[in-house]
């Protein structure tokens, strides 16, 4: 091929993240992001290539106008949607269900589905249509690709996928743990073999994304076979604003006895629980402030947000039976190395164990953080979705 640059698009409800990459060397031309569409305050933020950064503010109306805007800055930059060097769109698509197992060019029926998925997805999914179906308008001549998150996870064995409620309701509403961050997991699960200087296929890496949100996953010879994430990206982990695992009761004894409605009951779980309900703070660099201050409040919300973690890279490894890496990524796991050092504590026995002088270092590179002799390797793996989405995208457009 001779065009050999992507544009990876991820639409959010008011937002449209965008990075335009060249991948001959995957360097990164462009990144930007536009803010608050459809409100009074817009702002787009545009960094081209060893270039300052160029800040924008005013009315931006919808999603149209916004990737309207983001083709002029690039366009000042010689990077305009209409370059003969540009090879397609990638899409960050959320949900894609049983459906999607890998990226797919988007045509009317792609669409279709994703529509349907809607369900799903609600914050989601018509989020990445809107963009999906701008970014058409405007070059429906050029191949568009949609990269699911859940992807990576449809690898997964019935027996993990399942839930165990009535077969016939759960196929009839589509409940199955789909899992989320596939992008992400199956990006750093790549990265952590490489690091040990091993194919993907010869290892097994329980990848730990901790972000707001956070997911695990437990991925045997690069493929997922258990991830934290269900039905929605609710289940799980303790999360910056979401409760993670809960026993279905609660929200029977919230409606019952709390006399909440279900809107009320999903906004509790989704947005002012996790370290957010337990403390007051979602931000990890302030729950460490706190806890060096002696907060007894901040440091039980880290002690549950570490019991939690350690809970899942337990299981993970019964289910995996030998690991040969543990992966920190995404915001947390990258700069929270007291998260890192808390989260392995006590598991030596089990292999794994963290250089607390390795761990400190910080670094934009992937890396090792635990001693040589350690069993089990323990890696701080930067995430790079927008990559994965751009070699996912690029790939598939060269094979057609």
């Amino acid at each position: 091929m001779s065009a050999t640059r992507v544009l990876v698009l991820n639409s959010g409800s008011s937002s449209l993240k965008y990075q335009l990459l060249d991948m001959r060397d995957s360097s990164r031309l462009a990144v930007g992001l536009v803010e608050r569409i459809g409100e009074e305050g817009s702002r787009l933020r545009h960094t081209p290539q060893g270039g300052e950064s160029r800040q924008w503010t005013g009315p931006i109306a919808d999603h149209d106008a916004a990737l309207k805007a983001v083709a002029e800055e690039l366009s000042k930059d010689g990077l305009g949607l209409d370059s003969p060097e540009l090879a397609a769109i990638g899409h960050r698509v959320v949900h894609g269900g049983k459906t999607f197992t890998e990226p797919t060019v988007i045509d009317e029926t792609v669409l279709a589905e994703i529509e349907r998925l809607i369900p799903v997805a609600p914050l989601h999914n018509p989020a990445n249509l809107t963009g999906i179906r701008t970014a058409r308008a405007l070059r429906p001549d050029l191949p568009q690709v949609a990269v699911f998150d859940t992807a990576f996870h449809t690898t997964m064995p019935e027996s993990a996928a399942r839930y165990a409620i009535d077969v016939e309701t759960a196929d009839a509403h589509r409940i199955r743990r789909y899992g989320f961050h596939g992008t992400s997991h199956a990006y750093v699960s790549r990265a952590t073999a490489k690091l040990l200087g091993k194919a993907p296929e010869d290892v097994n890496v329980i990848v730990l994304h901790l972000g707001n949100g956070a997911s695990a996953s437990a991925v045997r010879g690069g493929r997922c076979v258990d991830t934290s994430m269900g039905l929605t990206p609710l289940e799980g982990l303790v999360m910056g604003t979401r409760s993670g695992d809960t026993d279905p009761a609660v929200i029977f004894h919230l409606a019952r006895v709390g006399k909440m409605s279900i809107d009320e009951i999903d906004t509790l779980l989704n947005k002012k629980s996790g370290l957010v309900g337990l403390c007051g703070d979602n931000d990890m660099r302030e729950i460490q402030r706190r806890i060096d201050e002696g907060d007894e409040q901040a440091e039980l919300a880290f002690d549950i947000y570490i019991h939690r973690l350690k809970k899942y890279i337990g299981a993970y490894y019964a289910v995996l039976g030998t690991v040969d890496a543990i992966a920190f990524t995404a915001g947390v796991g990258e700069n929270a190395a007291p998260v890192r050092e808390a989260a392995v504590a006590g598991l030596e026995t089990l292999g794994p164990a963290v250089d607390r002088e390795l761990n400190a270092v910080r670094s934009d590179e992937p890396r090792l953080i635990s001693p040589a002799d350690a069993r089990v390797k323990v890696a701080v793996v930067p995430t790079d979705e927008e990559l994965e989405i751009a070699t996912q995208t690029y790939a598939l457009v060269a094979r057609h």
